[in-house]
């Protein structure tokens, strides 16, 4: 049925993206957290936090009910906060992280975070300590890994001449280092010896021309990248650097009156893209008007792009159909929770006020709201390039500084 509509100009055609597996490093595979199991091959449930998911897949009745065992979980985490290597950021030093990369298992900084997320899901799967839900399983794995102490023994055990950034470097350098020290993995070896397996017949060698210093697995990720190999590799770690200014708690509710695409009914997901980010919901089943209550976490890059949205319909033996998309420009929702936070603003009316005077306009459909101490935006929007139907969400922009 598309094509009935004329497409506005800002619409877009953006797939999603696929998942890659677990990575290596030096020959040996990187545990992975439970949470990372939504990113695999076969997970319905794309790149979503399995701790946002509703208590009955979780596996644990402590999270459904949330007994004392949650409770416990927290305990535990904040055991692993306080301990001296953890209370500084592995990657630049600054002090009280409040993230971590699962996949790696360290503790880091909002900024370091930040140049995590930009590597991509599929190599540092990041969470924050305070705005998830964690689970048993992931707290073990941190435990497991050992902390910052471990992590930095293992992927800095090599620095040589390279000197590492500290809490007020540039973002340049910050993405430089990151980049280096866990997709390339330089840091892994002696850059004058070789790690050779114990059969012998694999091995893997640094090379010491700029234009080749990667570490183990980079020729089995990304092969794109291979083109670029003759590069430096200044203009290679440039590759995907994003600089962010916040993270946006999307609330995906429900959809009212969607379109058909199989028999009688759809049975339809959805999902959200935010720069190079995408995440996906869980596909409901024989429904027009689903109801997923479902809250996937974003971070805002600089410059802010649309935050774009895709409704599928999931078949099992042919490709999916479209069932519409939309934009919507969070860019007043991120003004408004900036000024929230800066300029002492306590409810709703001084809010407003405060983004008038500043020109800042605000769809009367979509209002923006302080509640609870938190900027909130109710968003009703109707899909795109279809016959018909609407998606209620929640939007809500979380600061830095949290």
């Amino acid at each position: 049925m598309e094509g009935q509509h004329n497409p506005p100009a800002h619409q877009f055609v953006d797939n999603p993206k696929p998942n890659h597996g677990r990575r290596k490093a030096c020959g040996v595979p990187t545990k992975m957290g439970a949470s990372d199991q939504a990113n695999q091959p076969g997970s319905k449930m794309g790149t979503i936090d399995q701790a946002n998911q509703p208590a009955a897949k979780m596996g644990t009745s402590d999270q459904a009910n949330n007994q004392p065992g949650s409770v416990a979980t927290t305990e535990r985490l904040d055991r692993l906060l306080s301990q001296a290597a953890n209370r500084c950021c592995a990657d630049c030093g600054a002090p009280d992280p409040k993230w971590v990369s699962l996949t790696f298992g360290a503790f880091i900084c909002i900024k370091c975070s930040g140049a995590h997320r930009s590597l991509g899901v599929h190599i540092s799967k990041v969470v924050s300590v305070k705005l998830d839900e964690w689970t048993d399983d992931q707290v073990d794995f941190l435990t497991d890994s050992g902390g910052n102490g471990a992590v930095n023994t293992t992927y800095e055990a090599f620095l040589g001449n390279y000197t590492k950034p500290r809490q007020d470097c540039s973002a340049d350098d910050r993405n430089d280092f990151i980049r280096r020290k866990y997709e390339f993995q330089q840091f892994l070896s002696n850059q004058q010896l070789s790690c050779v397996s114990q059969n012998g017949k694999h091995h893997y060698q640094q090379q010491q021309s700029s234009s080749n210093r990667y570490g183990l697995g980079h020729a089995f990720r990304n092969s794109w990248r291979r083109k670029e190999d003759h590069k430096p590799v200044k203009k290679a770690v440039e590759v995907g650097m994003v600089e962010f200014v916040g993270l946006i708690k999307v609330n995906i509710l429900r959809g009212t009156n969607l379109a058909i695409r199989d028999v009688m009914s759809s049975d339809p997901y959805v999902i959200l893209n935010l720069g190079h980010q995408s995440m996906k919901t869980k596909v409901i089943k024989s429904s027009l008007n689903p109801v997923w209550n479902e809250r996937l976490l974003l971070s805002i890059p600089d410059p802010i792009p649309p935050l774009k949205l895709q409704v599928y319909d999931k078949d099992t033996f042919t490709t999916d159909d479209r069932m519409g998309e939309a934009e919507i420009n969070i860019q007043p929702l991120v003004a408004a929770a900036r000024a929230y936070e800066t300029k002492s603003v306590t409810d709703t009316t001084e809010l407003n006020k405060l983004l008038a005077k500043d020109g800042i306009w605000i769809p009367r459909d979509s209002p923006i709201s302080v509640i609870d101490n938190k900027v909130k935006q109710e968003v009703t929007v109707r899909l795109q390039n279809v016959e018909r139907g609407h998606l209620e969400m929640e939007l809500e922009c979380v600061p830095l500084t949290q």
